[in-house]
C-alpha cells in the first residue's frame, strides 16, 4: 500500500504517555521493544536517550522530517478547533485543556524531528506496516501498538486486525494495544472476536485498565501473551 501523506494525521505521543497508556514497568522498558505505528512519537527518542532499546515502524517514515512537520501543521489547528467545540466530550485528566494538548503534540513532534535522521541511520525508525513486519521471529520482547488497531475499526476489518495481531505475536512474545475504542468513542466491534481467536491459539488475552484517558472510556489496553 502506498501511503498518501495528505490522508495522515501525524500526531505522536511522549514517553510518559506510552508508560501510562501501556502500563510499562521498569522490567518492560529493559527489554527489546517494538513500537508499531508510532508515527512522530517522541517515545523512541526519549527512551533511547535513557538507554532503552526501541525500534519504531510506520509507513510515515518513508517521508522526510520536513514533510511530516508540514503535514502536522497543516492539520493540527483544525483538529484542535474541533476538539474545542466538543471539549466536554473529552477527558482532561492528563492534558488539562485543548491548548495543552496542542502544546504537548508540538513538543512531541519537535523531539521526534530532532532524533529522526539519527534514528533512521541507526535503524530505529523503519518504514513498514501491518499486517506484514520485516522482522525475524521472537526479535522483540514486547510489541506496542498505539492508536491504530481498534481505533480505525471502521477502516480495517476483523481479518486485518487478526492478521496484524498474529504478526506482532510472531515477532514478540507479548503484544499490547491501546486504545480499544474506535474514533466514534465506541468499543471496537472486532475486540471480542480477536480475543476469542487468539485464545483459541492458546494465547492469554486480557483487558487491563491504564492510568491514561483522553477518549471517554478509553483507559483500557489489550494484553496478549503468546503461548507458541
Amino acid at each position: 500500500m502506498v501511503m498518501v501523506l495528505e490522508k495522515v494525521v501525524p500526531f505522536g505521543r511522549s514517553l510518559d504517555e506510552y508508560v501510562k497508556m501501556f502500563n510499562l514497568t521498569v522490567t518492560d522498558l529493559a527489554g527489546n521493544i517494538l513500537g508499531v505505528g508510532d508515527g512522530p512519537a517522541s517515545f523512541n527518542a526519549e527512551g533511547t536517550n535513557l538507554g532503552y532499546k526501541i525500534t519504531s515502524i510506520d509507513p510515515i517514515y518513508t517521508f522526510t522530517g520536513q514533510e511530516i512537520e508540514s503535514r502536522f501543521y497543516a492539520v493540527v489547528d483544525d483538529i484542535i478547533d474541533q476538539i474545542k467545540v466538543t471539549a466536554n466530550d473529552w477527558v482532561w485528566s492528563y492534558h488539562h485543556s485543548p491548548e495543552e494538548l496542542r502544546a504537548n503534540r508540538v513538543q512531541v513532534l519537535n523531539t521526534f524531528l530532532q532524533d529522526y535522521k539519527v534514528g533512521q541511520n541507526a535503524g530505529r525508525y523503519l518504514c513498514g506496516e501491518l499486517p506484514i513486519l520485516p522482522f525475524s521471529d521472537d526479535q522483540f520482547s514486547l510489541a506496542l501498538c498505539s492508536h491504530f488497531l481498534f481505533l480505525y475499526s471502521d477502516h480495517f476489518d476483523e481479518e486485518f486486525h487478526l492478521n496484524s495481531v498474529k504478526e506482532m505475536l510472531r515477532v514478540a512474545s507479548e503484544v499490547r494495544v491501546f486504545p480499544l475504542l474506535t474514533l466514534m468513542f465506541q468499543r471496537s466491534q472486532h475486540l471480542n472476536k480477536i480475543i476469542h481467536s487468539v485464545s483459541n491459539l492458546g494465547c492469554s488475552a486480557s483487558i487491563q485498565k491504564v492510568p491514561y484517558e483522553l477518549q471517554p472510556g478509553g483507559n483500557e489496553m489489550l494484553v496478549i501473551r503468546r503461548a507458541f
